[in-house]
């Protein structure tokens, strides 16, 4: 088996998706390698630094490995190229009966010369599919560089696409994107959230009840497309304590808002803590009042993580958060991305005293377990029935459960759901498919 990750420059959501396939991966197959376009020499996790790594000689470079790679687009496809005659000449020395790809860039494009070969796509690239004017936002030079290379770079995503066998989406709008720009199914099997590390305060807690439940709280990358901005603007409009965690290329910008706000306000409404180790996270979480997601995500853990912590969340009525987050139950929607929609949002949340147990609850269905399971399930299929489901021992987490396949009822009311898993959904092409088909790792939010 061989997998594929467009970068390893930073461990975040998509790294953590990875991390937990090798895990339940390894002691079932022989992973011969992990192919990648961009690549540093930093640490990950265990899991990921043990396997080989194939990396475009470009990628390897200082330039190619840091935030320069976003410029690099145009070379995408060759960085593809190499790594697909890479993929050839190791298939030549040892025969691969899959690949498994973990995807929102180009990876996903190899070419499998006829290998069976399954993509977790955490999204087509929304840069170039689905959301450019966040992503260039602030940047003449972005922005017109997107605009140059944006329906080439859709040409060959599409037709590159035919290379995969199957796609599985990590939500339902995942899935829709994936039919809008590939006209291809996707079947939905959420990304694992550690929901035994996630938990509400207890005995072991170090938040003090004096600071329990005070903020607002935003964790994420400080990107164009995550809308901090946003949450900033409503928690100085709302004249609430709101803590962002996070760092990225808006942080500088992101800090002279916040400033500017805090002067104004007289008080210092709103605090950047920057990258936080976990428990630290952890505590954040137990500690906020709500947790705010002012973007459209393509799915969006921290929701979960918040959830599991027993903290609802305000988000956008869109993305992933329509999967993640249930309306007046666990959390609030607002409609439009403006500081006073995503306020009263709040208000509403805080009047209705969401949180606790039912965010608990509806938390458990987006676990590890139920990851393993059906990721287990799919790539079994994909090879024809040859992958073992018995449970193995994880010499960092114990025992990774693998149950045989269940058929799952359509899913009902939210709360009715809540004690089992997620169902595995498939989302019909829109048009016809083209001839060619805790040990946990420690992290650091960025």
């Amino acid at each position: 088996m061989a997998l594929a990750h467009d970068w390893l420059c930073g461990l975040r959501g998509g790294e953590l998706v990875l991390d937990r396939l090798i895990r339940v991966l390894a002691p079932r197959a022989d992973i011969v390698g992990l192919w990648t376009m961009f690549a540093d020499e930093k640490p990950l996790t265990p899991a990921i630094d043990r396997l080989p790594r194939h990396v475009w000689p470009a990628g390897a470079t200082r330039l190619g490995a840091g935030p320069a790679r976003r410029w690099l687009l145009p070379m995408y496809a060759r960085a593809v190229g190499w790594l697909s005659d890479d993929l050839a000449r190791e298939h030549g020395r040892r025969a691969i009966d899959l690949v498994v790809s973990t995807s929102s860039a180009a990876i996903k494009n190899l070419n499998t010369f006829g290998i069976a070969h399954v993509c977790y796509c955490h999204c087509p690239a929304r840069w170039a599919w689905s959301a450019e004017p966040d992503h260039a936002e602030g940047s003449l030079a972005r922005r017109a560089g997107l605009r140059l290379v944006r329906r080439r770079f859709c040409a060959w995503d599409h037709a590159g696409s035919r290379s995969v066998t199957t796609f599985i989406a990590n939500s339902t709008h995942v899935s829709q994107e994936i039919a809008r720009a590939y006209a291809r199914p996707a079947r939905v099997i959420p990304p694992p959230v550690r929901t035994t590390y996630f938990v509400p305060e207890g005995a072991s807690s170090r938040v003090r009840e004096s600071e329990l439940k005070r903020h607002w709280l935003v964790v994420g990358a400080m990107e164009p497309h995550k809308r901090v901005d946003l949450a900033i603007d409503a928690a100085l409009a709302a004249r609430e304590q709101l803590v962002v965690v996070g760092t990225g290329s808006q942080e500088r910008a992101l800090r002279q808002r916040a400033a500017r706000g805090n002067t104004a306000a007289g008080s210092e409404l709103v605090r950047l803590v920057g990258r936080v180790p976990d428990p630290e996270l952890r505590e954040f979480y137990r500690s906020a009042r709500m947790l705010l997601m002012p973007q459209v995500e393509d799915f969006g853990i921290v929701a979960i993580e918040a959830q599991a912590c027993g903290t609802p969340v305000v988000a956008r009525r869109a993305g992933g958060a329509l999967d993640s987050v249930v309306e007046d139950v666990t959390g609030t929607f607002f409609d439009q991305p403006t500081a006073s929609s995503l306020v009263e949002a709040a208000r509403r949340c805080e009047a209705r005293g969401l949180g606790g147990a039912a965010c608990v609850l509806h938390a458990q269905r987006f676990s590890e377990a139920a990851f393993d399971r059906d990721i287990l399930n799919e790539l079994d299929r994909a090879l024809g029935g040859r992958l073992s489901l018995a449970p193995v021992e994880d010499s960092s987490e114990g025992v990774l459960e693998a149950k045989p396949e269940i058929s799952v009822a359509p899913r009902a009311a939210p709360i009715a759901l809540a004690e089992s898993t997620l169902p595995i959904m498939t989302v019909e092409r829109t048009q016809p498919e083209p001839a060619q088909s805790d040990g946990a790792p420690r992290v650091t939010r960025a």
